[in-house]
């Protein structure tokens, strides 16, 4: 091999290990921002297809309850803990602003922590603690 081949080699690799170490996504704490952005945007289909069997039932509730407000969702952020990798501990930063009328609502989600399960390759929201 000829010295630039090598050094090109070595760039190519560095790169690839720097690119693969970046990448690693937070999947659990992924699925429970897109949980909370289909519930703002009121989509049940998503919203159901982001919920755990278990839970579905109660997200599909929860987002009833919204359907004759306005929902903002502000400044959301969520991390996992506690990750086994088919269950997690998610906590977020954010919340989410129910606006009727005059009236403001605010449901502060960092006070909270989210069950995100992995039971059959998909990370999905599962109730909260």
């Amino acid at each position: 091999m000829s010295k630039t081949t090598k050094i090109i080699f070595i760039i190519t690799m560095l790169t690839a290990l720097l690119l693969s170490a970046c990448t690693k996504a937070d999947l659990p704490a992924a699925a429970i921002e897109a949980y909370w952005k289909a519930l703002a945007a009121k989509d049940n289909a998503a919203l159901s297809s982001l919920s755990c069997a278990e839970y579905e039932a109660t997200a599909v509730s929860t987002m009833d309850s919204f359907l004759s407000v306005d929902l903002v969702l502000s400044d959301l952020s969520c991390s996992s803990t506690n990750n086994t990798g088919d269950m997690a501990d998610v906590t977020c930063q954010g919340s989410l602003t129910a606006s009727y009328g005059a009236e403001k609502f605010d449901f502060d989600l960092s006070n909270k922590i989210f069950i995100a399960s992995n039971p059959a390759g998909d990370w999905l929201m599962c109730g909260e603690k």
